[in-house]
């Protein structure tokens, strides 16, 4: 059976379908690359699409390359972002990366894993060998970066360092050989330096494979903590399960690609695919009784309106402060990010409710000893204590 077109499913961009097929015919194991930067300590649902695609390589017997990029973490690449990343120390970084490899292996096969940290060469190399390395790329190249004009354009700062990331991460795939690199669609001018730099060394070019960029809980911008708008995969299950179920509706049909590789049907209620999307991916990353537990959770809260028995994490309300800076601080606590325009807003709407009744003055004072349920939207509320 032709492997090609499961592998080049849910593929935003492939350079080239020819070359991958090529490869596929050579009849061995194929090295694929999939660096990731461990800036974070958690891996979240949006991470998990290049980690499942690499997945799929690995069942056909292919070898997964998982490089932990130590030192281009330092960086931070600069790929989609209008400003510079905040720098992190070598501990740092390596601190979060132990948690990274234990979250990646809940989808990798490690026994078919090789892990790298691209520090083995980089820690090595010399400063003679640096400039080398930089002379290979033209400021000219860096520049037709969409993100790099784009800040320049703006007027903002492009430091010399973020210049570095695109070569660190070409030089990568030149160390390890890869046969195929995948990451996301903001990563494509990054992949490119890397089979420019292994054809000038002599060796057969990555095949490029671009995958989507899960979008946030929000619906609008790419998963991230720091926006926080992510699901992390080692959320507790009822926290993982209500998260799922705030997704805009919009959002339902790219999750159900990404995430469960199915298309959604187009007459499926938006409240049946949540559920059914949520069920599973609490089951992928937990267990079929976690999952049902946090379905039932759920249906308590939310579809049988009882919130006096449900699960609610506990939020302590801030002293001498109104209604909409608690309100936003307990969406912070639950990892949801909202302005207080849009607290205002829902208050005014009224779907803020406290012990079942509906408060639409946004300058309602809330005592500190007040106690019970504060409902915050359709799919989150929290205990008073």
């Amino acid at each position: 059976m032709d492997p090609l077109p499961d592998l080049l499913r849910n593929c935003a961009q492939v350079l080239s379908p020819d070359e991958l097929r090529k490869k596929l015919a050579e009849g061995r194991p194929l090295r694929v690359k999939l660096g990731v930067d461990p800036t974070a300590p958690d891996i979240h649902l949006g991470h998990t699409v290049g980690l499942t695609k690499l997945r799929q390589f690995q069942e056909l017997g292919h070898q997964a390359i998982l490089i932990i990029g130590d030192f281009t973490a330092m960086i931070g690449d600069p790929s989609g972002r209008s400003a510079t990343r905040p720098q992190l120390t070598h501990d740092e970084v390596m601190a979060n990366a132990k948690t990274y490899q234990e979250q990646a292996f809940k989808i990798l096969d490690p026994a078919r894993t090789r892990v790298v940290f691209n520090g083995e060469w980089f820690e090595m190399m010399s400063f003679e060998e640096v400039i080398r390395l930089n002379s290979r790329v033209t400021l000219q190249q860096m520049l037709q970066r969409e993100d790099f004009r784009d800040r320049l354009d703006r007027g903002l700062p492009v430091r010399a360092h973020e210049i570095q990331y695109p070569i660190m991460q070409g030089w990568d795939s030149v160390q390890i050989q890869a046969d195929i690199e995948l990451g996301g669609t903001d990563q494509l001018f990054n992949i490119m330096v890397g089979r420019d730099l292994q054809r000038e060394e002599g060796q057969p070019q990555q095949v490029a494979m671009m995958l989507p960029i899960l979008v946030g809980l929000d619906g609008t911008q790419k998963m991230s903590k720091s926006l926080g708008n992510s699901v992390g995969v080692t959320e507790p299950p009822v926290s993982m399960f209500g998260k799922l179920m705030s997704i805009p509706d919009a959002a339902m049909a790219g999750y159900y690609e990404l995430l469960l590789n199915e298309s959604l049907a187009a007459d499926t209620h938006p409240m049946v695919a949540k559920k059914e999307l949520a069920r599973r991916i609490v089951a992928r990353f937990h267990s079929e009784a976690d999952a049902a537990h946090a379905l039932e959770d759920f249906n308590a809260r939310f579809s049988q309106r009882d919130l006096a028995s449900a699960d609610l994490p506990t939020f302590a309300l801030l002293p001498g402060q109104d209604l909409v800076s608690n309100v936003v601080a307990a969406f912070a606590s639950l990892g949801a990010t909202r302005s207080r325009s849009d607290v205002r807003r829902l208050v005014e709407q009224g779907s803020i409710q406290l012990n079942g009744e509906k408060i639409t003055d946004p300058k309602a004072p809330l005592d500190a000893g007040t106690t019970g349920i504060l409902k915050l939207d359709k799919t989150r509320a929290v205990r008073l204590g």
